[in-house]
């Protein structure tokens, strides 16, 4: 967002915003993302998590500057994965899934909550939503909700070293495991210049899944007024 300032494509307000929610969620959303992480392992088995002080809502625990620095300059970004040590699983792969798929689960909770206090606004203060502002108001819990869903189909692409791959892996055999492993950081560099050029679809999944939870979070709300 902050390029889109530059560029010409926010105002200064509406830019500011998104800003604000991004700094939100890089202190306050990604380190319960990567604790989820860290609390699935550790209950599963994996005390190591604990050791290394990622058991924690610290934000200095989880965040990566570099990454930080991503989702305030074009809207995407990661934190420090949280080490997990498998071996401290009964079953390795299903254990890594499992912890895998606890940060995305993290932010799809994090963006119901934006979009319950937003659709709470509407149904309540509706007309303080109009001015000027509400509308900014508005426009920090949309990108808000907008970014955790972002982040949590992002985090899903079954691509390493994203969740999405160790949730791909539990299904897959040892030896195609091992090979991807081997190329993670290939991986990753395909994965970003996917994402740089737009080659991926995300676009589509991540507008249908923000509806959802406007949807769903409305709902409680329906009968207001």
């Amino acid at each position: 967002m902050l390029i889109s300032l530059l560029s010409g494509r926010l105002d200064f307000m509406t830019a500011l915003m998104q800003i604000l929610a991004s700094l939100v969620v890089i202190f306050l959303i990604m380190p319960f993302h990567e604790w989820a992480h860290a609390f699935v392992a550790y209950k599963l088995g994996d005390t190591s998590v604990k050791a290394r002080g990622r058991l924690s809502l610290n934000p200095i625990e989880h965040i990566d500057p570099i990454g930080a620095l991503m989702i305030i300059l074009i809207g995407f970004g990661w934190a420090k994965p949280v080490p997990i040590d498998d071996r401290n699983f009964k079953n390795p792969k299903i254990g890594m899934g499992i912890t895998a798929m606890a940060g995305p689960l993290a932010n799809f909770i994090a963006a119901l909550v934006g979009g319950l206090i937003l659709n709470a606004l509407a149904a309540f203060a509706g007309s303080f939503l109009v001015t000027t502002v509400g509308n900014y108001i508005y426009i920090f819990f949309l990108y808000y909700v907008m970014l955790n869903i972002c982040l949590a189909v992002f985090n899903l692409v079954p691509i390493p070293p994203l969740d999405g791959s160790k949730i791909l892996f539990m299904f897959l055999p040892d030896e195609w495991v091992y090979t991807l492993y081997k190329y993670e950081n290939v991986f990753f560099l395909i994965l970003l210049v996917l994402v740089w050029f737009n080659i991926l679809p995300l676009g589509y999944i991540e507008n249908a899944l923000t509806n959802f939870v406007f949807w769903l979070t409305g709902l409680p709300f329906a009968f207001v007024g």
